[in-house]
């Protein structure tokens, strides 16, 4: 009983411990950041930020860069969860345990590398613009995808297969008719949820030359106009919001009964 009562206290004093000596560690100042002087510049900053300009020019930008960004987030989830339902194969040990291994290996590497890394490798090989942002968003999310729809694929059901392998079908038509319709409102769902990330992700990619809001958003901040930055702001806000109504509303419907 004791050491039932005592472990979380013990667990709780680590986290403590460990956030103090990170604290030491960095040489964190929290009395700088809630000095006065720090609250009036950041307050004065934020300040800056209103009203947003709405100049027409200003707006048809924004169009385009929110047309960019949302073209390019939903090209990398697509090709994304393609790659990640041909990795999901072989990383769930459907053909083995080497290629598992390997598949595995592959996945691991693919999301351990952030996407503003891939998106640096990707400008460097596919030069500035939106196809450098779609294939790092792409590359990073087959990877994560890859890993969900392995797992989703390992916890599935395997008699429908099994049964129709018993009946005489193949092993892709008992992939296709016994497997697949199992998992395939868990894998839309991840996909959708990624591509909720991926829009954010695209908009933040602009700042490394992809393109998109992101990329507005740079420049105006670059050359002090926040006003503009402002209005960016807000349209990365609306796009982010919409999207989330939509996908949330789409898992919904798709969720099992």
């Amino acid at each position: 009983m004791s050491a039932f009562v005592w472990r979380p206290w013990a667990v709780l004093g680590g986290f403590v411990f460990a956030a103090a000596a990170s604290f030491a560690y960095l040489g964190v100042e929290l009395a700088a950041l809630l000095a006065a002087e720090s609250a009036l510049q950041m307050a004065q900053f934020a300040a800056a930020f209103f009203p947003p300009d709405t100049t027409p020019e200003l707006l048809r930008r924004i169009a385009r860069g929110a047309a960019e960004t949302l073209a390019v987030s939903a090209l990398a989830t697509l090709l994304a969860a393609l790659a990640g339902v041909v990795l999901a194969l072989p990383a769930a040990g459907r053909w083995g345990r080497a290629l598992r291994l390997f598949a595995r290996l592959v996945l691991n590497v693919l999301r351990s590398i952030p996407e503003l890394v891939w998106a640096v490798f990707m400008v460097l090989a596919a030069g500035l613009g939106p196809f450098a942002g779609c294939l790092a968003l792409a590359v990073h999310t087959a990877g994560v995808l890859g890993r969900l729809f392995a797992e989703t694929l390992e916890n599935a059901p395997r008699e429908p297969a099994q049964a129709l392998r018993d009946a005489g079908s193949g092993a892709g038509a008992a992939f296709l008719y016994g497997t697949l319709p199992a998992v395939l409102p868990q894998y839309v769902s991840y996909a959708l949820y990624r591509w909720e990330h991926n829009i954010r992700m695209a908009a933040v990619l602009g700042l490394v030359g992809a393109g998109g809001l992101g990329q507005l958003l740079y420049v105006s901040l670059s050359l002090f106009k926040t006003a503009e930055a402002a209005s960016v702001l807000a349209a990365m806000l609306g796009i982010v919001a919409a999207v989330d109504l939509l996908s949330g509303s789409l898992r919904r419907v798709l969720a099992p009964a």
